[in-house]
């Protein structure tokens, strides 16, 4: 199972475009609240109700852990303790994390991203601690996968596609999207 995690003030299309994406590639993915409500309030005041609560969940069933960004979503990440211990054990498994926009942050203070290479919004690049900070749009150094901000949003379901069932595997989904044709 995938979890994305939402806290309050997520950034909405870097959390839904990559849950859409993955759902039509029909990867199993779960939205997972961590505020305790099923309803949890993006960055825009969008309410989107959450598949399950953060105590519901089992971490050892997650084949990868996703971070949307947003602020203070990003920020509210990082301060919810069992989410940050559970990426922390999922991560030293050897197990596939992925973060957005600000959310990359969240691993940064973890030091998950020591030697990798990774990206994230402008500005908050001080927060990769260890990090070669590459301001790619999407960035993918072996299980760790990075976004830069919310016009990311796509490439970064896609490059979960693509880690899942292999390079190439979203072309299809680019495709019928009709995504193609706006990037060319």
């Amino acid at each position: 199972m995938i979890y994305v995690f939402l806290a309050t003030g997520f950034e909405d299309i870097e959390a839904l475009a990559p849950v859409d994406i993955m759902r039509r590639a029909g990867l199993p993915v779960e939205t997972v609240s961590i505020t305790g409500a099923e309803v949890v309030e993006s960055a825009h005041a969008v309410g989107v109700k959450a598949d399950k609560l953060l105590a519901e969940i089992d971490f050892s069933k997650a084949d990868m852990i996703v971070l949307p960004g947003g602020m203070p979503g990003s920020t509210n990440l990082d301060a919810c303790t069992p989410l940050t211990s559970a990426i922390s054990a999922h991560y030293a498994a050897g197990k596939p994390v992925a973060a957005i926009c600000a959310a990359p942050l969240v691993f940064g203070h973890l030091g998950i991203l020591q030697g990798k290479n990774a990206t994230c919004y402008p500005g908050v690049e001080g927060e990769l601690v260890g990090a070669a900070y590459t301001a790619a749009i999407v960035e993918r150094d072996g299980n760790i996968i990075t976004g830069k901000g919310p016009a990311a949003a796509f490439e970064f379901g896609y490059a979960i596609v693509d880690y899942f069932k292999g390079t190439g595997a979203s072309n299809a989904l680019r495709h019928g999207m009709i995504y193609q044709e706006l990037v060319g």
